[in-house]
Parts: structure tokens; C-alpha cells; sequence
């Protein structure tokens, strides 16, 4: 590799939520040891693997999916520019689920080697790495909830409220318009819903004048409006917590358990 791939979406997602120095910046970097281009339908990491590095999303969308015994595939989330696909191969070692390009995508590794020393002698940076996980869990139980307690139409507002909202962290997002090249097929896999409900309820968003879509880019009409129909809350996101800094974590006094 002649030079470093730029990191600058992840680093992004991260100071959304921490401090990051130039050094630890600089070791993240340092850390990849390839990038590729995935085209558009091809599995980036598969269920069943033992991969021995993690991936980083550098551009494109991509899914965590299942497919089922009929052959039914389920999205369990879209990940965006700036997100490790697969951070939890390192500790957890088997893919118990794939990661599928959805759009081209470009892609950067690091391996599980590397991570490890990461882990040991760069312990705010697996402070970091440990919190990307945790994130990624949160929105798999935003998932959960919307799914099996929203109405079609409240859970398709939230799905659109959340991917605007993590697009526009790392500036892939503005004035309330995004790319999100998702066929109705894909976003039926997502919802859990058939095609032809998915279609009914993006017809009941685009006839309110909340959304336009057209398979390729979100446009949000009425922000206000879309989340009170998807009953949004982003804390799950955890975008207003504020830097925690090293001077944060370890000021903080002891618990008095006498």
C-alpha cells in the first residue's frame, strides 16, 4: 500500500462521542492492511467465516443479514460510511450472520493481530473500539422494538429518521436529503413486511408530503412530522452525549460501597 487510506468518515463517528488524538488517529491508520472495492450484491464477510481481521466501511452502504430455511433473507441493519461491518469477528471469532454490499462499496481491513495490540497497549483506543460495538447493539434493539411494536407505516418513518440522522454524523447527509439506494424488495427485507406493503406505506408517507424516494435518494419533507409517525428518539444513538475525555474517565471518584 503506497498510502494511507482515509479514515476520516469512522473518525468522525467517533468524535461524535469522544476525543480522539492525532497519535491515536495516526494508529488506526497505520493498523489497515488492505483496502478493495465490493460491487453492489456481494458479501463483504459471511456467515459461517472465522475472518481474521474486521472491516471498515469507507463508502457504499452495506447489510447485516440471515437467510432463512426458505431461502427469505432478513436485514438485521444497514451500516453506513464510517462503521466497522464486523468488529465483533475479533473477540466472538465466528460470523454468525453476513455482511452484503448493498451499494459498491469501498472497504478498508484491519486485522485481528493488530486490533489485539490495540487492545493492549492503547487502552482508550479499545475504550473506543469496545463503545463502537456497544453502539452497534443499540441500534440492533432500536430494530427490535420497531419492528415488533410499530405499525408499518411508524416503522418505516423511524428506519428513515435513523439513517438521515447517522448519515449526517459522519456529512453524508444535508438539508434533510441522502443517498439510501434500497429497492422496495430491500426495504421489505429490512421491515420484515412484503414489497407490496412497502409500497402501500411509502405512497401513505410520499401522499402526506413527508418523504420523496426513488429507490436511490431520501428527501424528508417534514422532519417533525416523520419522526411524531415514527415515534423517533435518538438516544439510542447516542449523539448528544458529548466527548467523554481521559480527564473525564479518570477524575471520576471512586464508588463508596461502605
Amino acid at each position: 500500500m503506497n498510502h494511507k487510506p482515509s479514515l476520516e468518515l469512522m473518525f468522525r463517528r467517533i468524535e461524535q462521542r469522544d476525543d480522539l488524538s492525532a497519535e491515536e488517529r495516526s494508529i488506526l491508520e497505520d493498523a489497515v492492511d488492505r483496502t478493495a472495492v465490493v460491487p453492489a450484491g456481494s458479501d463483504i464477510v459471511r456467515e459461517g467465516d472465522r475472518p481474521n481481521r474486521s472491516t471498515i466501511l469507507l463508502g457504499g452502504l452495506a447489510v447485516r443479514y440471515r437467510v432463512l430455511r426458505n431461502g427469505a433473507r432478513q436485514l438485521t441493519s444497514i451500516q453506513v460510511p464510517g462503521d466497522f461491518v464486523d468488529l465483533q469477528s475479533f473477540p466472538l471469532q465466528l460470523m454468525d450472520h453476513s455482511v452484503g454490499a448493498l451499494s459498491e462499496c469501498s472497504i478498508a481491513t484491519i486485522p485481528h493481530a493488530a486490533l489485539d495490540r490495540i487492545r493492549v497497549s492503547q487502552p482508550h483506543l479499545g475504550w473506543i473500539l469496545w463503545r463502537l460495538s456497544l453502539l452497534d447493539a443499540a441500534v440492533h434493539r432500536e430494530w427490535i422494538v420497531a419492528m415488533g411494536g410499530m405499525p408499518a407505516v411508524g416503522h418505516l418513518a423511524h428506519l428513515f429518521c435513523e439513517m438521515y440522522l447517522r448519515m449526517k454524523v459522519v456529512g453524508l447527509a444535508k438539508e434533510h436529503t441522502f443517498s439510501l439506494p434500497m429497492t422496495q424488495t430491500e426495504l421489505a427485507e429490512a421491515l420484515g413486511l412484503s414489497p407490496v406493503h412497502v409500497n402501500r406505506v411509502l405512497q401513505e408517507l410520499r401522499t402526506n408530503g413527508v418523504i420523496a424516494f426513488d429507490g436511490k435518494t431520501a428527501r424528508i419533507l417534514d422532519w417533525d412530522r416523520l419522526v411524531e409517525i415514527g415515534e423517533f428518539d435518538d438516544k439510542h444513538l447516542h449523539l448528544n452525549d458529548g466527548p467523554r475525555t481521559r480527564h473525564d474517565r479518570t477524575s471520576e471518584p471512586e464508588a463508596n460501597l461502605a
